[in-house]
């Protein structure tokens, strides 16, 4: 009987069972005729062919010995033992009387191990996935193994069509070259994304949700939209997150089908949604089952409101809240369970936030694996419990989304089990790295300061210590910009964030007629004072110089005229470098990404210098935002609120300089940079002076233009009324003694802006009017912006 195996496929060659009886080959002197045997008896079992394998394995592999008696069938199975070892090439056993002939041929040992074809995925990439390896025994079967391993990488990444194919290349001395040829295919795309049963939501609306994209216009450069059978199922959870935090408590996602098409080069992917009722919220009330525990201390910490629809992230959020009031008033143990009941005529849902009494158990300790770059204390101070503190299962599922929010792992489990007692328990974490730093090249357009270049650094898990550093670098056609930026989040082991930050800016008569350089150097300390609110203490220390104020000489009409500046400028030129030291503070308020309301949020910001902590200028400078935005006709309509201004007053009768005072640039659009607020008329190059004072209320909203979604065009309207006034000194002209209209004059434009999100950057065209505006202002009608990173 033999068995020969030529690449990857087989073959048996001798063996043919009939009954429980075999044909075996018997040598005699005319050759091997076919004999049906009944039984053997053997006086001698030899072995033959073999090199690296020993005689006595493979005769443990066969299991007979000398002198023992064996059937047609016991042969037959100590065949297909040793052909299953997975050693052999060939097998062969052959009766000859007495002696019994067990003829194989090894494997050949794999001199290399190769990849042909493949560009998608590189050659280290490929060879983490395979098991052969050079100077071990090439297996057919694993060959097959590591091909199917290499396939299912490339499904993976989009490319259902990819084949591999393993071949062996057959070299002296019994070794041979594995050779994977990969035929890559192109990315299998997803040609349609539908959804049946969606009534409250559109079906673009819906695509927004999900990971997976349809392909557009740019399907070459988007990887999105290629099909991942697990990018579907984070899908299906996606959109189920998504009704259920807009009120839909019912919602069920009932079937995700991905039809390939008759080429199976796309696919057409159904979402069936059955959406339910959906329900606002009713009464909201607490209780307590907790002997001597008032229920009205925890009324008062609630801010759920009757009437929002429901959300079970806002349930979550006022839950924690209720359970830290507990721990606050040293109620350990205690737990809050949300109690809900159901007014489905009405659409109400009715929460009852009831204090119970829960186990006694505690934290043991907290272990961590899979850490081999990031410290332990990092991923500990996440924590809110540590070891011998009340174990709060709620507490511990928030912890680990704060680890994972951290952005340092690419998976990030915490799981707990029982302890060495029954009222111990131990919380296991386990993570697995991910890259933290990135390298930026960029290019930025501006219509006015053309083409410019960015590199930058950013490191945000330096040394494994969860730290922050950042270095970008940018220049302009006019202008040089960098930044160098280092942030501690845990400063002193407490939620404090620590940053150091310096900058260096230079410009070349960017649209003006002088030149400016500042250098500035500071740290600073944030900290939470509320649930949306945080506090920022700064000081900062800046050295700043103006430049190439040109002087008027002569008269107009002379040979040697040269056009002057505002006396203004002269004198603020006069006065060389100054330094300016000042402390700070920015108080803010956003519930835009973190609040209880997907719909919407709101951003209030506030902010004061102080200057005069030594240095050349004494002056106080306050700045203030407040935004609010919403989405509205099922959310495919985003407004959006802002109004903002700025003021600077200087003490001790000294005046600001054009270096710090607002000139509205990105801020009231419609005009050129530098192109409005009080200007020297009078001056032969009618400077631009910027002013102490500005103020600007800006109306924006955005919508769908009709294109398809992953097309990543939108349209939006925008209104801008403001005004930037205000000097210390208006004494202009080329020679003094003429004065400058600083006075509060409105401006208002309007604009359509179109928004394209494409794989090399943001690009976003802005088509403004100038409604009301001064005749010296400089308008622009058209602005096109691009920033881009690769």
């Amino acid at each position: 009987m033999k068995r020969t195996k030529g690449g990857v496929g087989t073959r048996k060659i001798g063996l043919r069972p009939v009954a429980v009886s075999v044909f075996l080959g018997i040598s005699t002197v005319g050759g091997a005729v076919p004999l049906l045997a009944q039984g053997y008896s053997f006086s001698n079992v030899v072995v033959e062919g073999n090199q690296r394998v020993d005689a006595s394995t493979i005769l443990s592999f066969a299991g007979i010995q000398s002198g023992q008696a064996v059937s047609g069938g016991q042969l037959n199975d100590a065949y297909q033992r040793i052909v299953d070892s997975g050693l052999f090439e060939t097998v062969e056993i052959q009766p000859q009387g007495g002696t019994l002939r067990i003829v194989v041929a090894e494997y050949p040992m794999v001199n290399v191990v190769a990849f042909e074809g493949n560009s998608i995925l590189s050659d280290e990439r490929l060879a983490e996935l395979v098991s052969s390896q050079s100077r071990r025994a090439y297996s057919p079967s694993q060959a097959e193994a590591d091909a199917a391993a290499i396939t299912t990488a490339y499904a993976q990444s989009g490319r259902t069509a990819a084949t591999v194919t393993p071949q062996i290349i057959r070299r002296s001395q019994n070794r041979v070259d594995l050779v994977f040829t990969v035929a890559e295919g192109r990315p299998t795309e997803v040609e349609r994304i539908s959804f049946t049963g969606n009534r409250s939501f559109s079906d673009r609306r819906l695509r927004q949700v999900l990971e997976t994209r349809q392909a557009g216009w740019l399907r070459r450069l988007i990887s999105a939209d290629t099909f991942i059978a697990e990018r579907v199922e984070l899908d299906k959870q996606l959109l189920r997150d998504f009704y259920l935090s807009r009120g839909f408590a019912d919602v069920q996602i009932n079937d995700a089908s991905a039809e390939i098409t008759r080429e199976r080069d796309a696919f057409f992917i159904t979402f069936a949604v059955q959406e339910g009722q959906r329900f606002r919220i009713g009464n909201v009330s607490v209780a307590s089952e907790v002997e001597g525990v008032d229920p009205a201390q925890f009324q008062e910490e609630l801010r759920l409101k009757s009437g929002t629809y429901y959300s079970p992230s806002a349930i979550e959020t006022n839950t924690t809240r209720l359970e830290n009031v507990g721990v606050r008033q040293g109620l350990n143990f205690v737990r809050i369970e949300p109690r809900i009941t159901r007014d489905e005529r009405a659409g109400l849902l009715n929460v009852q936030f009831t204090l119970t009494r829960g186990p006694r158990v505690f934290v043991e300790r907290i272990d961590i694996e899979g850490n081999t770059t990031t410290q332990d204390q990092v991923i500990r101070r996440q924590f809110r419990t540590v070891e011998g503190d009340p174990f709060n299962p709620r507490e511990i599922r928030q912890s680990a989304e704060r680890i994972r929010a951290l952005g340092f792992f690419s998976d990030a489990q915490v799981e707990s089990q029982q302890g060495s007692a029954d009222d111990q328990v131990v919380v296991n974490v386990d993570v697995e790295e991910q890259p933290t730093g990135s390298l930026s090249f960029g290019i930025a357009y501006g219509a006015v300061s053309g083409v410019g270049f960015n590199i930058g650094f950013s490191e945000s898990n330096f040394l494994g210590r969860g730290q922050y550093l950042g270095l970008d670098i940018g220049t302009g056609s006019d202008s040089v910009n960098s930044t160098i930026s280092f942030a501690e989040p845990a400063f002193l082991g407490r939620d404090l964030r620590f940053g150091l930050s310096a900058n260096y800016t230079e410009t070349d008569r960017e649209n003006s007629d002088y030149n400016t350089r500042i250098i500035g150097f500071g740290p600073s300390i944030a900290f939470p004072v509320s649930e949306y609110g945080r506090l920022e203490l700064r000081y900062r220390i800046q050295n700043d110089k103006i430049t190439g104020v040109r002087t008027r000489q002569g008269n107009p009409g002379e040979e040697n005229y040269v056009a002057g500046s505002s006396d203004i400028l002269v004198k603020e030129e006069d006065k060389g470098a100054l330094t300016t030291s000042s402390v700070g503070y920015t108080w803010s308020y956003d519930t835009r990404t973190g609040g209880i309301n997907p719909l919407g949020g709101v951003l209030l910001r506030f902010g004061q210098d102080f200057a005069g902590l030594g240095g050349d200028v004494e002056s106080i400078t306050t700045s203030f935002l407040a935004l609010a935005e919403r989405r509205v006709w099922n959310e495919e309509l985003t407004l959006r609120a802002v109004f903002e201004g700025g003021a600077i007053a200087m003490l001790n009768d000294q005046e600001s300089r054009v270096t710090n005072r607002y000139f509205g640039n990105g801020r009231i659009r419609g005009f050129d940079p530098n192109g409005l607020g009080p200007r020297d008329l009078n001056a032969d190059n009618e400077d631009t002076l910027g002013g102490n004072y500005f103020a600007v209320a800006r109306l924006e909203s955005e919508f769908p233009l009709g294109l398809p979604a992953e097309y990543g065009v939108t349209g939006g309207l925008f209104l801008d009324v403001g005004s930037v006034w205000g000097l210390d000194n208006t004494s202009g002209g080329n020679f003094g003694g003429q004065e400058v209209d600083d006075k509060a004059y409105l401006r208002s434009t309007v604009g359509f802006a179109v928004f394209w999100t494409t794989p090399i950057g943001p690009l976003r065209f802005n088509f403004t009017k100038a409604l009301v505006k001064e005749d010296y202002d400089e308008e622009r009608n058209f602005d096109l912006t691009l920033s881009t990173q690769f």
